[in-house]
């Protein structure tokens, strides 16, 4: 096996590694509740939660590690910026978590009644913090993945594309729902994240599947 298809197998697997964390959707549900401090129940789902975005967190920052040899030999300095803005969104990521968890500290020490406001204010952070980290940086990254690839001919362009596309899309939508145009789970938001998410998963299987282009190493 050449160094090129194993750098594409392990991009391939990281990148649908980053989409372990679509059940959080479901899994954070009860902490968006006003009263979830002072509510029963455990706190297994938010702990799990907490855990499959830490994955994506470093399965993000291991795409852009894997695939910057490669991506170098086009334009080093878009390769480095790709390395540099997966890190900043895995960033992010992490402090997301840490509000979520800091959250559930609270309620596994009985804070109580006192502690409600710190709690819904933990929430409306990892809210904002989620809105940059996993809404706009995306987007910055897979418009200089797709600049990248579109160049290199590593992958089909129309795949290409569709992250470049995509991206201004997606901060088009961030910007919505920043300037409260459209609430953070309205479906004109989720319908802006559809082409960056078909983007990744798309070259996510590509990579597993048929890796680079051979004429194009």
């Amino acid at each position: 096996m050449s160094s090129g298809r194993k750098t594409s197998l392990v991009a391939g697997i990281l990148y649908l590694l980053t989409f372990v964390s679509i059940p959080t959707i479901a899994l954070y549900g009860s902490i968006h509740e006003p009263n979830y401090i002072v509510g029963p129940g455990p706190d297994t789902a938010i702990i799990i939660g907490g855990i499959l975005e830490i994955i994506v967190a470093l399965a993000g920052i291991g795409t852009a590690v894997t695939l910057y040899p490669v991506l170098r030999k086009q334009n080093e300095g878009f390769a480095l910026g790709l390395v540099a803005a997966r890190i900043l969104e895995s960033g992010t990521i992490f402090v997301g978590v840490a509000f979520l968890l800091s959250i559930v500290t609270l309620r596994q020490a009985g804070a109580g009644a006192d502690a409600l406001t710190t709690g819904q204010a933990l929430v409306a952070l990892y809210d904002r913090i989620f809105l940059l980290g996993q809404s706009f940086m995306p987007a910055v990254c897979d418009m200089l993945l797709g600049f990248l690839l579109y160049k290199s001919r590593l992958v089909p362009r129309t795949l290409s594309l569709i992250g470049m596309i995509g991206a201004p899309l997606l901060i088009a939508g961030y910007m919505a729902v920043l300037f409260g145009v459209v609430g953070r789970h309205a479906p004109l938001a989720a319908l802006s994240a559809v082409p960056v998410a078909l983007f990744e998963f798309s070259l996510g299987i590509y990579l597993l599947v048929k890796g680079f282009r051979p004429s194009c190493q």
